[in-house]
């Protein structure tokens, strides 16, 4: 039996089917970066993908995500006959269960060894023996941290970091700089995604406060990066964190 025709508009989940399901994918958006050199069709970003593209590679399965993706252009993809699963990830073990969905939609018979490897490194994780609070921004001009109910904060408590604004009621709220300092968190974390932080842009906004630089593959991603996450988050922690 052939496998389905799959284009995906979440890049962890084009990485996770391009590696269980060689030659699935026929379209993939312009932000799926992994695995290096996919040879797909590119059909725009995650927020304004081209519907008419998407729908002239006559896929059997479109994945999305209902954070990642826009509720008008999922219903644009479904107005055309086409078949969207969307996916919802905030947790680690929602992570988990999602990329078995996904992948049993796609026709891998059986679950890749990468997956079963990724869930096994997260459960060798001993408890945390300190618990830092956190700031962890996600974009500046404005500032926004990450806030309630978000994989990316479930990832970090799991390593011992708790959020600040874990229990603000938005999910990515919009913090003043001048708030954020004034919390006086443990610990700064910076992803370079989705806002590109790096030592020369970032830490300087936060003035004798630790800073964490760490990939966003690593600690927004639900795909293969899953099984490096623990090791590489923790070592971009600890070397911040460690006077």
């Amino acid at each position: 039996m052939s496998r389905p025709r799959v284009v995906s508009l979440v890049p962890s989940l084009t990485e996770a089917v391009a590696r269980s399901a060689p030659g699935s994918l026929v379209g993939a958006t312009d932000w799926c970066t992994h695995p290096a050199g996919l040879d797909v069709v590119r059909v725009g970003g995650t927020k304004n993908p081209r519907v008419d593209r998407i729908a002239a590679l006559a896929p059997d399965l479109v994945i999305a995500n209902e954070e990642e993706n826009r509720e008008p252009d999922l219903a644009a993809l479904r107005a055309a006959g086409l078949d969207v699963l969307v996916t919802e990830v905030r947790t680690l073990p929602g992570a988990f269960g999602e990329l078995d969905r996904v992948l049993t939609a796609c026709g891998v018979p059986a679950r890749p060894r990468w997956l079963d490897e990724a869930e096994a490194a997260w459960d060798a994780l001993p408890p945390p023996r300190e618990h830092l609070t956190a700031v962890v921004p996600i974009w500046r001009r404005p500032w926004m941290v990450l806030g309630r109910d978000t994989f990316a904060g479930d990832v970090l408590a799991r390593l011992g970091v708790r959020s600040l604004h874990a229990t603000h009621p938005e999910r990515y709220p919009r913090v003043p700089l001048d708030a954020l300092r004034a919390a006086r968190p443990d610990l700064v974390v910076l992803p370079d995604e989705p806002y590109r932080f790096t030592a020369d842009d970032g830490p300087e906004a936060f003035p004798g406060l630790p800073c964490a630089l760490v990939g966003g593959r690593h600690l927004t991603w639900y795909g293969p990066s899953l099984a490096e996450a623990p090791t590489a988050l923790n070592r971009a922690l600890k070397a911040a964190h460690t006077p």
